[in-house]
Order: C-alpha cells, then sequence, then structure tokens
C-alpha cells in the first residue's frame, strides 16, 4: 500500500496551530466518520485514531468530557471501557451543519428574501440570534435590519422557538423588483457577508489540497489509514470554512467565485479517499458490540453518490 507523502503537510499544518483546538476535531471525525456508522465509539479507539494527528490521549479524554458537558456526547461505560455517543442534541447540530457538506449542489435561487426587525432584542440577545443565523446565511445589514436570500421558513422558525425570540421579532418575506438596478444589491451582499476574506480563504484551501488531489491522480493503490487521516483533516478544514460560508446563491455571488472549485475539489478527494477510508474505520475503530458496523444508505449519498 503507497502512504500518502502529502499527508504529512496537512498533519504539520495542523499541528502547527496553537492552541490545538481537539474538540473541534474530534467534532468533525464524529460527523464525517462515527455517526454513519451507528454514532458510537470506544474512546480507546478515537485516541488510537486520532494520535497521529497530535492529539495526545490527556488532550483527547479532556475535550471529550468537554462535549459530554456541552451536550453534544453521552457515555455508557461497559466494563472498563467508556463509549461515547451522539445525543439527540448533538445528531440534530450535526444534521444541519453536515447536510450542508455533502449536499450534491446550490439549489437555484428563486429571488426572494427573508427579512427580520429585531427592535425588541436586547445586545446580547441580538448577537445569539446571530450566532445561529449567521451559517444559514443571515447578515446585519443594518442596525435593526437582519437579511437572508437563501433560509428556509420552517428552519427559521424552529431558530426563534429555541431561542424564544418569537414574540421578539418580526419576520417579513420580500422578493428582487428585476425594474430597478441589481448594483445596490451586489454592493449590499459584497459588504454585508464579507466575501472578499472568505473568497481568500477557499483560495488557501485549494492551495493546501490541490497537491493532495494530483497524488491521489498517480496512484493505484492507497494506505487505508493515510486515507482516513487525509479524510479527517479535509472535512475538518472544508467544514470550518462552510462554517463561516452564508452559503448566498450563486446568482448573488463573484462569476470567478473560489467557493466552487473548492467545492470540486472537495468532492473529488473525497470520492478517491472514501473506500480505503471506510476499511480502516471498520476494522480500527469500535462500537459497544464489536468492529462498527458498515455505513448507512444516505454516507453513500454524499457529494451526489459516491459509488
Amino acid at each position: 500500500m503507497n502512504e500518502l507523502k502529502t499527508l504529512s503537510n496537512l498533519l504539520t499544518r495542523f499541528q502547527s496551530q496553537k492552541p490545538i483546538r481537539a474538540s473541534s476535531l474530534i467534532i468533525s471525525l464524529y460527523g464525517d466518520s462515527i455517526e454513519p456508522h451507528g454514532s458510537t465509539v470506544w474512546l480507546g479507539s478515537l485516541i488510537n485514531a486520532l494520535e497521529p494527528i497530535g492529539i495526545s490521549e490527556r488532550l483527547m479524554r479532556t475535550s471529550i468530557f468537554r462535549l459530554a458537558q456541552d451536550g453534544w456526547l453521552n457515555s455508557e461505560k461497559v466494563g472498563r471501557k467508556s463509549y461515547y455517543g451522539l445525543t439527540h442534541q448533538g445528531h440534530r447540530k450535526f444534521e444541519q451543519a453536515f447536510q450542508r457538506i455533502y449536499s450534491p449542489s446550490i439549489q437555484t435561487w428563486n429571488g426572494n428574501w427573508l427579512l427580520i426587525i429585531g427592535y425588541q432584542l436586547s445586545p446580547d440577545e441580538k448577537k445569539q440570534l446571530m450566532d445561529e443565523l449567521q451559517w444559514q446565511g443571515f447578515a446585519s445589514v443594518s442596525t435593526q435590519l437582519i437579511a437572508s436570500p437563501c433560509c428556509d421558513v420552517k428552519l427559521l422558525n424552529n431558530i426563534l422557538t429555541a431561542l424564544k425570540f418569537e414574540d421578539k421579532v418580526i419576520v417579513f418575506e420580500a422578493s428582487s423588483n428585476t425594474q430597478f438596478s441589481n448594483k445596490p444589491i451586489q454592493e449590499l451582499v459584497k459588504g454585508a457577508w464579507n466575501l472578499e476574506t472568505l473568497g481568500q480563504q477557499y483560495q488557501e484551501f485549494i492551495e493546501l489540497f490541490q497537491p493532495v488531489w494530483q497524488e491521489l491522480t498517480e496512484l493505484e493503490r492507497l494506505d487505508p489509514k493515510s486515507c482516513f487521516l487525509a479524510r479527517t483533516l479535509l472535512i475538518h478544514e472544508y467544514r470550518k470554512l462552510l462554517l463561516r460560508d452564508p452559503h448566498l446563491p450563486r446568482e448573488l455571488l463573484p462569476i470567478d467565485w473560489e467557493g466552487r472549485a473548492a467545492r470540486q475539489l472537495c468532492r473529488n478527494i473525497y470520492r478517491r479517499l472514501t473506500p480505503a477510508t471506510e476499511k480502516w474505520i471498520e476494522f480500527n475503530l469500535e462500537s459497544v458490540h464489536g468492529p462498527l458496523p458498515e455505513a448507512n444508505a444516505l454516507f453513500f449519498e454524499r457529494f451526489g453518490g459516491l459509488n
């Protein structure tokens, strides 16, 4: 089997981050590799899996404990072994975040906007609301107005209900008028959603992973462990970008938007790494009942299909 030479660059980059955000990496691992295989795994196999990336046993135990305290994970002890699985809250968060990562494409925009007037919200409440809404494509376009061209009304209602803000905001639906110039909207989008900075971050992602793709196209047989580590870091880095990405309709994005190329690259690498990665997962990660089961059917629909 051929170990990936470009993996060393990915590992060095991750380990150079200070402090190492182990909890974030664990969340990426759960969403990408553990949730499709039953959602629960033995802590010992987690420690072994992420040790090559630079997560020590002590840091792993501390991070898992914090994730459990924050409601992401629950634990089950069988003999001397501890197993950690996703809570209901953890499942809900993963469904929202990872559906965006693996969806096949961005939907066509119908020209509609969701507008929120939050004049009854305190500054702390507005910040709390924006923390939930930013990755749903919302931005503050004035001191009192929050807007999004792409959020689902039902999802917005669920967020407002969960925060108990449904009686503190006014929600409007509006549509762009084609009789007027589109330039003010483009300027609004450029400023409110800070696309220039995000575009630079996508370009950095492309520069980091393009050599990985080049190497993958030259190898016939791949080392499963290398593939597992590379796929984990690939999705971790891509997930961090998507959490900053408002997922605006393509009609509102620049023609040469870097996010499109980054998504294509991520999809191509993911598809190439997955067969060997899945073999490694099933042989090296352990559930209460033994080796992790095969991935569920939804897993193979990622990025428009993995088969």
